[in-house]
């Protein structure tokens, strides 16, 4: 039996790839599969957890539910996109600091989800957090060191 393929050219953290997958293949599955991204989660498997999300292009995505071949020719950014080498990023740091992290299976989602309200608005009020993590679920903190989280984390990177 053969198997088909097609060539998946984009851009993750930064760097170009160029690799044969599946055309069935969905994204979280090409980036801990293949590319051996390990940070992204696959949990629900059905967009519902919020586990999996990525930045595609600027904006938040479920990647379980991202056929890979919509990624061809776009940007995307992972959770570990965001350190810089041993320096983590001010999410991270703010997560870590707020007990925003506890079993830290959500927590690449949630940072990315954060990340992407924080690149569109620099200055979110609490509920706007709020509404822009509510696609992610957390059985371990109750949300409100999340939102403590983000808000610091929107103040320290203001600084900058």
């Amino acid at each position: 039996m053969t198997t088909i393929t097609t060539t998946l050219n984009t851009t993750v953290n930064g760097i170009s790839y160029s690799i044969d997958i599946q055309p069935h293949q969905t994204l979280v599955e090409v980036l801990r599969d293949d590319l051996g991204l390990m940070g992204t989660k696959k949990a629900c498997n059905e967009g519902e957890c919020g586990a999996c999300t990525i930045i595609m292009d600027g904006k938040p995505v479920t990647s379980c539910l991202v056929l890979a071949l919509d990624a061809q020719g776009k940007e995307l950014t992972t959770i570990e996109g965001l350190a810089e080498g041993e320096k983590l990023h001010p999410l991270q740091e703010s997560f870590v600091k707020h007990g925003g992290i506890q079993c830290g299976y959500c927590t690449p989602g949630m940072i990315m989800s954060a990340k992407a309200l924080l690149d569109e608005v620099p200055d979110p009020t609490p509920h706007q957090v709020r509404k822009a993590i509510s696609g992610n679920l957390c059985r371990c903190t109750g949300y409100q060191q999340i939102v403590d989280s983000v808000m610091e984390a929107s103040k320290s990177m203001g600084d900058k």
